[in-house]
């Protein structure tokens, strides 16, 4: 079952008299439950095939569906509540607060949404994460791991459908980064939270269930369907 869908989206730039297509008519379905990598390399099109389903930017054409709702119908603040409180959102740079510690973090979303504490399964996540000490640290004190490991425990605070990743490990060596992408994809499986990650490292991309390669704004590959 399709969490997901998209059908002939399309996300064009009008540069003078020319037209950039960051995006081409693009189609296709993410089931439920999954762990899709989108991948290609840098200015394919593939962080703009991410924020055009999650809703962070809009698209030039094209339709794309949330549990069958079409998600460009919503108004803008319709839309931003529906961000808030269905979808998670990891980026490469960890976007933490700096002058809150860890836990403070780790609870912005659920406070920004006036929800009730879930101190349980907060709990869950953290322990999954391996972040309990340094729950009371400031990013500044934190390495860049660590840093990545918190963004992920917010990304999750409010329970999402799905998580969005961009490039959750280009920052990050590649133990760090190992082990960062290790924990993503094992708390997302055990919380049942879709995971949509964008990545130019084949080898970040090999981890997924799913492997969607963008080119020149299309797709070029998709392990879903058999190539002739």
């Amino acid at each position: 079952m399709d969490i997901m869908r998209c059908e002939h989206l399309s996300k064009v730039y009008q540069t003078g008299e020319n037209k950039v297509y960051a995006l081409d008519d693009v189609s296709l379905g993410i089931e439920q439950h999954s762990f899709t990598a989108i991948i290609g390399p840098s200015g394919s099109g593939k962080s703009t095939f991410l924020h055009l389903l999650s809703g962070l930017d809009k698209p030039t054409g094209g339709k794309v569906w949330y549990q069958d709702q079409d998600l460009y119908a919503y108004r803008d603040n319709q839309l931003s509540v529906l961000r808030r409180r269905r979808f998670g959102f990891v980026f490469q740079n960890y976007n933490l607060v700096r002058e809150l510690t860890g836990w403070e973090n780790i609870l912005l979303p659920v406070m920004l949404d006036g929800r009730k504490l879930d101190e349980a399964y907060l709990d869950s996540i953290i322990d999954k994460l391996e972040i309990r000490d340094r729950l009371s640290h400031l990013p500044g004190a934190m390495s860049g791991g660590q840093q990545q490991r918190v963004s992920i425990a917010r990304a999750m605070a409010n329970k999402p459908d799905i998580l969005f990743a961009d490039e959750p490990t280009g920052n990050l060596d590649r133990k760090s980064g190992e082990e960062v992408l290790r924990l993503l994809r094992q708390t997302a499986h055990d919380l049942g939270i879709t995971l949509v990650l964008v990545t130019h490292d084949q080898q970040v991309a090999d981890q997924a269930e799913r492997i969607i390669r963008i080119e020149d704004g299309k797709i070029a590959f998709d392990s879903e369907v058999r190539q002739s």
